[in-house]
């Protein structure tokens, strides 16, 4: 992390976690935001449903919801961007505050409820987009939608031409009872609408579904053979987490999905479990308390051909980008992988 960026993180840890976020949005979006150099290594590069990215490491959803500051994260050296989620209609969310902090845990919860700004306005953004950098869109539902499943479709319908990669996200827990759309009736008919949404767009982009760390082996059986019947094209795992285990900071009691370094063990494990029930036929994006080369080296390990980072941010800048990638390219270098590809699950069995 630069002295600039430690400064400016320090300030803005100042301030509402919420209010904070978008004051990092609109540096980046001004050119105000210190970017650090991409890493360059052959061993990092990784063919991920068809989509050739330079590293692994992509900038989950939620971060950049709105698409307002894509020419800046397409240069700070992640492998992918995916913004979002959208939903048809354009929504306020939760009630603020519906972010909190938890600094000695490393840990976010928040209760945001797909706030955004609609696809409509979203796909107008994504239309003047960086073209050389792999983007995606999350697709969600509106809150007050009489056919939520169908909401997934339209928003593909209206944004799937200007992105490079779509995901399902049935997972939120902020937006109540959607994670009920994770059942194996529910989530067909949704898959199979987005999938004939799919078939609509100029051309064909891979769909992947994003799933709750929160599933039994039962639900995660359930839903890996959905997947892999279905068509989609890959899974990323996970989403945030309803669980407070071991959890110490007051604020641990507050309502919302809890992300970042404690949710790096449930998230693995559901990882390593559908590493196991898709066997390989289907890509795994990892996701869930990434906040070092280790923990990355340890998804893929675990399963995962990709990754996805987003709270960490929060508590060490976009400085870790490259620092990951570097760990992750003298990781794989020390243990004798000439590509990253070669790595993945081979330690799955740790986790099961």
């Amino acid at each position: 992390m630069s002295r600039a960026e430690a400064l400016a993180l320090g300030l803005l840890r100042r301030i509402d976690p919420e209010r904070a976020h978008g004051l990092a949005l609109s540096a980046l979006r001004l050119g105000l935001a210190p970017l650090p150099e991409a890493v360059a290594s052959d061993r990092l590069r990784i063919d991920l449903a068809g989509l050739q990215l330079p590293n692994p490491l992509g900038l989950a959803a939620g971060f950049d919801k709105n698409a307002v500051a894509l020419p800046a994260l397409a240069r700070a050296g992640f492998g992918f961007l995916e913004v979002g989620a959208a939903t048809p209609r354009p929504q306020p969310g939760n009630p603020r505050p519906r972010l909190f902090r938890l600094a000695e845990e490393r840990a976010v919860i928040n209760r945001f409820g797909f706030n955004n700004d609609g696809a409509d306005l979203i796909a107008r953004r994504l239309a003047k987009r960086p073209r050389d950098a792999v983007i995606g869109l999350n697709l969600g539902a509106n809150k007050d939608s009489a056919d939520r499943a169908a909401d997934f479709a339209r928003v593909l319908r209206v944004a799937g031409a200007a992105v490079d990669f779509a995901t399902v996200n049935v997972s939120s827990p902020n937006t109540e009872r959607l994670r009920a759309l994770q059942g194996r009736r529910a989530l067909t008919a949704l898959l199979a609408g987005v999938l004939d949404a799919r078939a609509t767009l100029p051309r064909p982009i891979p769909v992947f579904l994003k799933i709750a760390p929160d599933l039994d082996r039962a639900a995660l059986e359930e839903i890996a053979g959905v997947a892999l019947a279905s068509g989609i094209d890959g899974i990323i795992a996970t989403n945030t987490t309803l669980a407070r285990d071991g959890l110490r900071d007051p604020r641990a009691s507050e309502a919302g999905g809890l992300s970042g370094a404690p949710l790096f063990e449930r998230s693995t494990r559901v990882l390593a479990e559908l590493s196991v029930l898709t066997d390989g036929a289907l890509p795994l994006i990892g996701v869930g308390g990434i906040d070092s080369a280790e923990t990355a080296y340890a998804k893929i390990r675990a399963g995962a051909t990709a990754l996805q980072l987003y709270t960490a941010l929060s508590y060490h800048g976009l400085g870790l980008v490259a620092q990951i990638n570097r760990g992750l390219d003298a990781a794989l270098a020390r243990d004798g992988f000439s590509h990253l590809a070669q790595a993945v699950g081979t330690g799955r069995g740790d986790w099961l």
